[in-house]
């Protein structure tokens, strides 16, 4: 059996820290979703992309992968984007269309084209990155959470409806993750209780690795315990 694995947002500091732990696994080959590259890997083939909100985008980059039933596939997905610090009578409407288009549509359509494609393989495993904040509202961050929320009750209905063609989808909901950005956002913060990327690049693969009972389950990462 050959093992796929399909990384989207994968030249983020989230992508990056994924991809530094399931890269020496056990997959035959690797496809690295993304904008743009400033690094690069032998062992995975790079692929630019578009605007994933939109589905022709997305077909064009599944067009790349090639599966049959001697193939599974597994994909983790980083996309997303945080927009915040406004109450909601002061949300525009269009960063919360922003908000839903980056991380429900563009995961949605990332979801059904690889259900698709694992519709014609042996199983397909996804993973996506959801929030903590979707399962617990926080004050200023309406148009986020909202967004993230959808995108876990796609997780849970695509682990539903995946049992027809062998699917298994879990989500992550990370509280904070020690990236740069969130560094400089937040300078006066304890770092040390902040989620690492490799750790959650550990907790994914933990997830694929347990893909059977696993499916439909999103898991909350809230702090990181001391060293």
């Amino acid at each position: 059996m050959k093992k796929s694995l399909l990384i989207f947002g994968s030249n983020g500091q989230l992508g990056k820290g994924v991809i530094e732990y399931l890269i020496d696994k056990n997959f035959d080959e690797i496809f690295l979703f993304d904008f743009n590259f400033d690094f690069n890997y032998s062992k995975a083939k790079q692929i630019i992309i578009s605007d994933l909100s939109v589905e022709a985008n997305v077909e064009e980059a599944f067009s790349h992968i090639k599966a049959d039933s001697e193939t599974a596939l597994f994909l983790f997905s980083t996309v997303g984007g945080f927009w915040g610090g406004e109450p909601i009578w002061n949300t525009p409407s269009q960063d919360l269309q922003k908000m839903l288009n980056i991380n429900f549509i563009a995961n949605f359509n990332i979801a059904k084209k690889f259900a698709e494609l694992t519709a014609n393989s042996k199983y397909g495993v996804c993973g996506f990155t959801s929030a903590y904040t979707a399962n617990h509202p926080a004050e200023n961050k309406f148009a986020y959470g909202v967004s993230k929320s959808a995108l876990s009750y796609l997780i849970k209905c695509l682990s539903i409806e995946g049992e027809r063609i062998n699917l298994s989808a879990f989500g992550i909901a990370p509280f904070i993750i020690d990236t740069k950005s969130n560094r400089e956002w937040m300078s006066d913060a304890d770092f040390s209780k902040w989620i690492k990327p490799s750790e959650i690049g550990a907790v994914v693969y933990s997830m694929f690795e347990n893909y059977k009972v696993n499916s439909g389950n999103i898991l909350e990462l809230k702090i990181r315990l001391s060293d």
